[in-house]
């Protein structure tokens, strides 16, 4: 396993971030020097530009779906690869000064999405609370804190009230269970080795104006039986109607299969960029092994077949 005790990593700020939170859900990660900034931009920028060693970013929510502001400036502006995946359990929780009761709550701060997240609590539990767009859930958190009135309240993660000395009034307050956040890691220069359960991720850039030219990519992975765990479109900003599609399919690029199917994309499409494979996060070993086993049990029938043939 790669030591990152002497590593710096990137990650949306402030302190008591969701994103924070998931960062030091990965033991190895936490041993680095965590530094927050304050937006995704500057988080791309930072890891683009060497000022750290690592990015880690928000990619998608199960509830939410995709975070533009880190998958867009994957594709069209920085040349940045995936070393990990790591999928958090989102989890919110009503929070605000110590002694502070949640039926005293008159104004509720959250980030955008963590307010929609919780719409069905507040519309049940606090119907005549104001909500109030903030820039993180941390930064809800650190606004009730000095504000020290009783009638506000954060929903934020358990973190920001421990970093905050908030009291959590209601835990777990999001109105779907299995709210989950899917993060990259990300560095400038390297690839994850093969793990023997990996992901790979990419982006196909269709030829125009072409009829079949979705059909086309797709042909190529299920010709090959690669099963692909997420199919989106993203427009191009080239024109109205002009997309790109962002690709993961099971497999790592070292696999002869994947690195087959890759290279043909590569001579057929107008471009074809490669983002990267990387461990798949809560992928089985058993699922990776039988896979494994079907490919070799094939290539011993091929190799069977060929040992007949005459010269």
């Amino acid at each position: 396993m790669k030591d990152f005790a002497n590593s710096t990593i990137a990650y949306l700020g402030p302190r008591g971030t969701f994103t924070e939170e998931a960062l030091r859900s990965q033991t190895d990660l936490a041993a680095a020097k965590l530094i927050p900034f304050p937006s995704w931009g500057s988080v791309m920028e930072a890891i683009d530009s060497r000022g750290v060693d690592y990015a880690f970013v928000a990619i998608e929510n199960s509830i939410e779906g995709t975070v533009s502001a880190t998958i867009d400036p994957l594709i069209f502006d920085y040349d940045l690869f995936i070393l990990r995946e790591v999928v958090y359990d989102v989890h919110l929780n009503l929070m605000g000064i110590k002694g502070a009761g949640a039926d005293r709550i008159q104004k509720v701060l959250s980030f955008p999405h963590a307010l929609a997240q919780c719409r069905g609590f507040l519309a049940d539990r606090l119907p005549l609370a104001e909500t109030v767009a903030t820039n993180s859930t941390s930064d809800a958190a650190r606004m009730v804190a000095e504000s020290g009135d009783s009638s506000m309240a954060a929903l934020a993660p358990s973190v920001s009230a421990e970093l905050y000395d908030l009291e959590i009034l209601e835990k777990h307050v999001e109105d779907h269970t299995g709210n989950q956040t899917r993060f990259f890691l990300l560095n400038k220069d390297h690839l994850s080795p093969r793990s023997g359960h990996d992901k790979t991720t990419v982006v196909c850039f269709q030829i125009a104006d072409r009829p079949g030219s979705l059909i086309s990519i797709l042909a190529q992975f299920s010709a090959r039986n690669i099963n692909l765990t997420k199919l989106e479109s993203r427009p191009s900003k080239t024109g109205l109607g002009q997309y790109c599609f962002v690709i993961d399919l099971e497999g790592h690029i070292e696999d002869p299969i994947i690195a087959d199917t890759l290279s043909e994309l590569h001579r057929s499409l107008p471009e074809i960029k490669f983002i990267g494979s990387y461990p798949a996060a809560g992928a089985t070993e058993e699922k990776t092994g039988d896979r494994r086993e079907r490919s070799s049990r094939a290539n011993a029938w091929l190799d069977e077949l060929l040992a007949r043939i005459e010269h």
